[in-house]
This record gives C-alpha cells, sequence and structure tokens, in this order.
C-alpha cells in the first residue's frame, strides 16, 4: 500500500470507504468534515492506495497546537488484518513528530472493542479521562441519546 495525501478525486470513494467501515454518522457530513481538514494547515487527510491506484484505507490526522488527533482511521473490510492500518496509523504517526506534536490521542466508542485491541496492540493504552462535547453548530440530525 502506497500512502499519499488526499486529493478532491478521492472525495466519492473515501466516503464510501468510510460507509463500508461503520464510521459514518447522520449527524456527521463526511463531506464537510473533508472539506474542514483539507483546509486546515494543521491536519491531512492521508488516503492509502493499493497497486491499482484504488482507495484501501484512510486516516484523518491533525493537531490542535497541544496534541495529535486521528479520525477516520479505516481499512477496506476485505483487507483488514493485514497489517495495514498499523502502516496507515505509522504514517499518521510520523506526521504528527514531524510537526513535533509529542502526543497523539483518539477517541473510540466505548462499543468498538474491536477499534480498542487494535490500539492496543499498535501500544496505545487507555487514559483515565472522559470526553464532553457541546454542539456549536447545530448538526442536521440530532445524534441517539443526546
Amino acid at each position: 500500500m502506497l500512502v499519499r495525501p488526499y486529493i478532491q478525486e478521492d472525495l466519492p470513494h473515501v466516503i464510501a470507504l468510510w460507509e463500508a467501515c461503520g464510521l459514518t454518522r447522520p449527524w456527521n457530513d463526511p463531506k464537510a468534515d473533508i472539506a474542514f481538514c483539507v483546509a486546515s494547515p494543521h491536519a491531512a487527510l492521508l488516503v492509502g492506495v493499493d497497486e491499482a491506484e484504488r482507495i484501501v484505507a484512510t486516516a484523518m490526522v491533525g493537531h490542535d497546537g497541544h496534541r495529535g488527533w486521528v479520525y477516520y482511521v479505516a481499512v477496506n473490510p476485505a483487507l483488514q488484518h493485514a497489517g495495514l492500518g498499523g502502516q496507515l496509523m505509522g504514517e499518521a504517526e510520523s506526521w504528527l513528530q514531524a510537526r513535533g506534536v509529542p502526543k497523539l490521542q483518539l477517541m473510540i466508542r466505548d462499543s468498538n472493542a474491536q477499534a480498542q485491541g487494535f490500539y492496543e496492540k499498535l501500544g496505545y493504552k487507555k487514559e483515565p479521562v472522559i470526553t464532553m462535547s457541546k454542539w456549536l453548530r447545530k448538526p442536521a440530525v440530532e445524534p441517539n441519546g443526546r
């Protein structure tokens, strides 16, 4: 797999991959998330492509001036467990290290045991924190339970 920066022509393929991996939610518009990411000098959308230039993996990486964050880590379901996710996370870590970011953090839904296991194998550890949020712009669709 070759990892490269996102280009606009990737848009439908990236969104299709995110949907296949169950990463999209009705209250998070993936097009808006991508546009916001690529417009920022502090973020990048990394795209993994196979020999035929098909998008097989993604990771959105960025920093807030204090810590690094990774979102939308996706690997084509047919190719999972082949090391592509680890390779992609290595690229995200390198992107942050090149910018002097000292720590990478990520959020995982508490029901996603598979993702928790994946990150633990890469050396990530659970932190004794909770995440709180407040919508600053009301989403088109309200999240369940909020």
